[in-house]
C-alpha cells in the first residue's frame, strides 16, 4: 500500500476491479477479435447502486440504449457484459436488437432480471455483431475474484491499448475500510467529454444511485473529461460504477462527514485510469500534464489546460523534444478563456520558459533533456484570477499515423 498525497487514502498496487466486497469477474477469448481476450464480464452478488456517464457524441451506440433502460429502471445493476472488436454502433434496429439479445442471455446465465444487466461494446463501427461467437460464450465466462479474473477481464475490453489499465484504492468511511477499484481502456479518439473510452469502476460503499451519480459527474468532470489524445470522440464511450454497499458504512449523502473522503476516494481512482488512457495514446511516448493556475475560474483552468495539451503542434513538439514555448502561449491564446496578453508565465517541468508574457533567458540544452523524460509537466499561470486546474495528454508520434492507417486491417 502506498499512501496518496491525500493522507485519508491509500493506494493498493495489488488491487483490481474484484477487490471491493461482492463482485467477480471473467474475461475470455471467442474469435471476435484474432488474438486478445474480447468477450467480459463484471458481477455483483447483490444488486448494486449503479450510475453511468456517456459520450458527448450525438450518435451513440445500441449499448448505450441498453445500459441506460437498464439503470433508469431501478438504479441498480448486478452485471456489465462487455465486447471488444466490434462496437455495435451505426448498425441500426439490428444493432439493438443485438445489444438486448447480449443482456438477455447474460441475464439467463445469470439469473436476473434483465434489467439488472449493462451491456457495452466497443472496437470498430459499422459491422454486425459477431453474435455466434459471443452469445454462445456467455456461458463460458467462469467468474471468479482472483487476480487471474480481474486481468482476463481488463484484456477482454481492450482495443488498440497496448495494456490493461486498473487502478485500486481504499479509505476509512464510518470506521469501515471503503475499497474503489476500476478497470478501463482507452487509447485513441481520447477527446473527453469523454473519449473512445470505457471505464468501469466497482466498490464496497453504501450509497445510493442518486448520489453515486452526483460522485461520479463531479469525479469525471475532473479526470476522465480532462484528457484528450487525437480531439475525437467516439460513439461508445462509458463510465460505469456500481457499489455494493458491503462495507457497510452509513448511507453516504453530501452531508455525511464522509462524504468528501468518498468523493476524493473515487476520484483519485478515476485520475489514476484517466492518466493511464493518456499515457496509453496510440503511438504515445510520453505523458504530458499541463497546470493551468491564475485563471478567471476552475473552468476556465481546465477549458485552457485542455487547448495545450491537445494542440497537435504543442504534442509534436514534446515528441521532437522541441522546447518550443511559442506554441504553449498560442494555445493560451485560442482557447477562448480570458487572459491578459502581458501576464502569462510559462514553465516547463522546473524551468521558467516566460515570466509576464516575456522570454526568460534558459538552457535550450536543459530543456531539451527534459523533453526526453516519459512525464512532461507544463506549468501556466494567467494571472488574473484564482482558477485552476489539471489536463492530461500525450505526445504525437509517426505509430499514430501508421496504427490508425491499418486499424481495419
Amino acid at each position: 500500500m502506498v499512501l496518496t498525497k491525500e493522507s485519508s487514502i491509500k493506494k493498493m498496487e495489488k488491487g483490481t476491479i474484484v477487490t471491493p466486497a461482492g463482485f467477480q469477474a471473467s474475461g475470455m477469448h471467442t474469435g471476435v477479435k484474432r488474438k486478445r481476450n474480447d468477450l467480459g464480464m463484471i458481477y455483483c452478488d447483490v444488486p448494486a447502486s449503479a450510475a453511468a456517464l456517456y459520450t458527448q457524441n450525438i450518435i451513440q451506440a445500441a449499448p448505450l440504449k441498453v445500459t441506460k433502460e437498464s439503470i433508469a429502471e431501478g438504479g441498480k445493476l448486478q452485471a456489465v457484459i462487455v465486447n471488444s472488436g466490434n462496437a455495435n454502433a451505426c448498425t441500426g434496429k439490428q444493432g439493438e436488437t443485438d445489444a438486448y439479445t447480449m443482456r438477455r442471455a447474460a441475464a439467463e446465465q445469470l439469473s436476473l432480471p434483465e434489467h439488472t444487466v449493462a451491456v457495452s461494446s466497443t472496437g470498430i463501427i459499422g459491422l454486425d455483431m459477431p453474435m455466434d461467437h459471443i452469445i454462445p460464450n456467455i456461458e463460458n465466462l467462469h467468474l471468479a475474484t482472483d487476480d487471474k479474473a480481474a486481468a482476463a477481464f481488463g484484456e477482454s475490453i481492450l482495443t488498440t491499448d497496448t495494456g490493461s489499465k486498473s487502478a485500486c484504492h481504499q479509505a476509512v468511511i464510518d470506521g469501515q475500510t471503503v475499497t474503489m477499484a476500476g478497470s478501463a481502456k482507452g487509447s485513441g479518439m481520447i477527446e473527453p467529454n469523454m473519449g473512445t473510452m470505457l471505464a468501469f469502476v466497482t466498490t464496497d460503499a453504501a450509497i445510493e444511485p442518486d448520489m453515486l451519480h452526483l460522485a461520479l459527474k463531479e469525479a469525471t468532470d475532473k479526470t476522465f473529461n480532462c484528457i484528450t489524445v487525437d480531439g475525437d470522440t467516439s460513439t461508445n464511450d462509458m463510465v460505469l460504477t456500481m457499489a455494493s454497499g458491503k462495507a457497510e458504512n452509513d448511507s453516504l449523502t453530501p452531508e455525511h462527514s464522509d462524504w468528501e473522503t468518498f468523493t476524493g476516494l473515487l476520484q483519485q481512482t478515476c485520475e489514476d485510469l484517466a492518466k493511464m488512457i493518456a499515457r496509453d495514446g496510440e503511438g504515445a511516448t510520453k505523458l504530458i500534464e499541463v497546470g493551468v493556475d491564475g485563471a478567471h475560474d476552475d473552468d476556465e483552468a481546465v477549458k485552457a489546460a485542455k487547448t495545450i495539451v491537445g494542440s497537435s503542434l504543442v504534442k509534436t513538439a514534446v515528441y521532437g523534444a522541441d522546447p518550443n514555448w511559442g506554441r504553449i502561449i498560442a494555445a493560451v491564446g485560442r482557447s477562448g478563456v480570458k487572459a491578459d496578453a502581458d501576464t502569462i508565465d510559462v514553465s516547463l517541468g522546473s524551468i521558467p520558459l516566460l515570466q509576464n508574457s516575456q522570454p526568460l533567458p534558459f538552457s535550450e540544452i536543459e530543456a531539451s533533456d527534459y523533453l526526453m523524460n516519459e512525464d512532461i509537466s507544463i506549468s501556466v499561470n494567467l494571472n488574473v484570477g484564482g482558477g485552476c486546474g489539471k489536463a492530461w495528454g500525450c505526445d504525437l508520434t509517426y505509430d499514430y499515423v501508421r496504427i490508425n492507417t491499418s486499424y481495419r486491417t
